[in-house]
């Protein structure tokens, strides 16, 4: 499956974004789905993740209860929902896809190339 993450940009602090991923090459819904970030010298950080059907989510406690994870199965694409943004969620933003949800980057099958969210404070 191949991966295009986009929707990345600069945002002042509390502003929100919306990031989409979206998926060809494979049947989407036979992948579960996350979302990473990285930024220069760290290692890819856990975001969020959802099962195939989009029916159980996972957060990292950083951003639980400012970020949402979603599909559409219909339109093979993943969204991330940023709220509340600060200049800590500063990061290149990538999707991954592997056939169960999961947490572990190196875990994760597929990545799509990331976009950059920058927050300004």
């Amino acid at each position: 499956v191949q991966l295009q993450a986009s929707g990345g940009g600069l945002v002042q602090a509390g502003g929100s974004l919306r990031l989409s991923c979206a998926a060809s090459g494979s049947t989407f819904s036979s992948y579960a789905m996350g979302w990473f970030r990285q930024v220069p010298g760290k290692e890819r950080e856990f975001v969020a993740a959802i099962s195939r059907t989009g029916g159980s989510t996972r957060y990292s406690d950083s951003v639980k209860g400012r970020f949402t994870i979603s599909r559409d199965n219909a339109k093979n694409t993943v969204y991330l929902q940023m709220n509340s943004l600060k200049p800590e969620d500063t990061a290149v933003y990538h999707c991954a896809a592997r056939p169960y949800i999961g947490v572990v980057a190196t875990s994760y099958d597929y990545w799509g190339q990331g976009t950059q969210v920058t927050v300004s404070s």
